[in-house]
């Protein structure tokens, strides 16, 4: 069987976009540990959704990026709580992205899986970038995407394909779309602050709590607020 290397953070989002890919490719995902507040709660459910699919499993330790990041998702800093009417307030939703940024993540992390799509004869990487986090995240916009696979091209001697199918879908579309094909989003975890419900007030939290009532159904996933 073809195989793919999964970026899988354990989120709602990049368990959605393996998923899709779910029954075409045998599936290596790929967690990092970048000294992140939720690194525990984001590797319970990379665990368990692997576990649920047939999935391998590895962690990287980044602690090179833990130590240089100056990001709240790795200090003391307070992560910023937002309100639903926040997250469609450019303004707003570009500070907390500030805040939780993290120098050259998606670089590195998409870098590191063409190495091991390389060392294992992958020909696809399945990234979790999509449409409504790309207004403030330019590592999840449809150019980063083409840019990287034409760095791919340029500079891989193996033909890999940064595979990104949420790219043009926001939350409420990968909520009706994992329903759709089946994906284990009730083992995601998507808050920033890492304890062990869901805060329910951080933007990755609020823009996941909004979705799930857009499309009209429970989040089995569950939160403090």
């Amino acid at each position: 069987m073809k195989k793919a290397i999964s970026v899988l953070s354990g989120g709602l989002d990049c368990t959605v976009a393996t998923s899709v890919f779910k029954n075409d490719y045998e599936i290596h995902a790929i967690t990092f540990d970048y000294g992140q507040k939720a690194f525990r709660r984001e590797l319970q459910a990379a665990k368990e959704i692997c576990s649920k699919m047939g999935w391998t499993h590895e962690v990287i330790d980044l602690p090179w990026l833990a130590r240089i990041s100056n990001s709240s998702l790795n200090t003391s800093e307070e992560i910023p709580e937002l309100s639903e009417n926040d997250l469609d307030d450019l303004e707003k939703s570009a500070k907390s992205a500030s805040s939780v940024w993290v120098p050259a993540r998606n670089m590195v992390f998409t870098s590191i899986a063409v190495s091991y799509a390389e060392s294992i004869g992958a020909e696809k990487i399945i990234v979790g970038w999509d449409y409504e986090e790309a207004a403030t995240f330019p590592d999840n916009s449809k150019e980063f995407l083409e840019t990287f696979n034409d760095l791919i091209d340029v500079g891989s001697p193996e033909k890999i394909e940064i595979e990104a199918p949420l790219i043009d879908l926001n939350k409420e579309e990968i909520v009706e779309l994992g329903l759709d094909i089946g994906a284990p989003i009730e083992l995601s975890y998507s808050c920033y602050d890492g304890r062990d419900k869901q805060c329910g007030v951080c933007e990755s939290c609020m823009r996941r709590k909004r979705a799930f009532k857009n499309v009209g159904i429970k989040d089995k996933m569950e939160y403090e607020i």
